[in-house]
């Protein structure tokens, strides 16, 4: 991207490793990076294209530092995943004043192809998020 002056495009891969899966991402707001995270997590485990949405979630994440926000989206998305049975197939985040709002268009995981063992854990090692100078950029590790 040396000498690119566009628009930061949204974006994220994820890396299989034997038990876990490194995930990146990348995007022109913290808001739409921390999103971009939550779809390269899904995409470790389930096919959700296609799939509509059968429910709407809300979640209020307190102010912290950054990789706080991005570990407890995460952590979020695996306690719906775990507890409801719930997969997100779209998320928006939005900064708050004083935390993150983040909307969240779910599925049952039943309604959603597996492509995979869905993630148990996020590891904090390596976790990161930060900007940059053409947008944020996140990295972490979820443990399969």
């Amino acid at each position: 991207m040396v000498g690119d002056t566009g628009d930061y495009a949204n974006g994220h891969r994820a890396v299989s490793q034997e038990d876990e899966v490194r995930i990146e991402a990348w995007a022109a707001s913290r808001e739409n990076c921390l999103a971009e995270a939550v779809a390269a997590m899904v995409e470790c485990f389930a096919d959700v294209s296609g799939v509509r949405p059968t429910g709407v979630g809300r979640v209020r994440l307190e102010e912290t530092s950054d990789d706080d926000l991005l570990a407890s989206l995460l952590d979020e998305i695996l306690y719906r995943l775990e507890e409801h049975g719930q997969v997100p197939v779209d998320v928006e985040a939005d900064a708050a004043e004083g935390g993150l709002d983040v909307r969240l268009a779910l599925a049952a995981l039943t309604d959603v192809r597996l492509t995979g063992p869905p993630p148990t854990a996020v590891a904090w090692e390596d976790l990161r998020i930060h900007p940059g100078p053409y947008g944020w950029s996140c990295a972490l590790t979820v443990e399969a």
